[in-house]
C-alpha cells in the first residue's frame, strides 16, 4: 500500500490501523468516513507514530484521540 497518494483508501487504511494500534474500545467513535483528505498529511503524522511506538500511556492515548477528533471533518 502507497500511503504517500491522497486516496480516501489510504485514509480508511490508516484510520483502521491506528484503531487497531490503540484498542480504542468504542470503535463508533473513530471512524473513516469523519475525515477526508484535506487533513491527509496531519493523519498521517499521526499513523505514523502510532505505527512507530510499541506501547501508549493512558495520557497519550487520550491526546492521540483528541487529536484525531480535532482532524474530523466539519460536520
Amino acid at each position: 500500500m502507497n500511503l504517500s497518494e491522497k486516496t480516501t483508501e489510504n485514509v480508511e487504511y490508516m484510520i483502521e490501523q491506528i484503531k487497531e494500534k490503540l484498542k480504542v474500545l468504542n470503535l463508533g467513535a473513530i471512524k473513516p468516513s469523519h475525515f477526508d483528505e484535506e487533513m491527509y498529511e496531519e493523519l498521517k503524522e499521526i499513523y505514523d507514530m502510532v505505527m512507530r511506538k510499541p506501547s501508549f500511556s493512558p495520557n497519550e492515548m487520550q491526546a492521540l484521540v483528541e487529536e484525531l477528533g480535532n482532524l474530523r471533518k466539519n460536520k
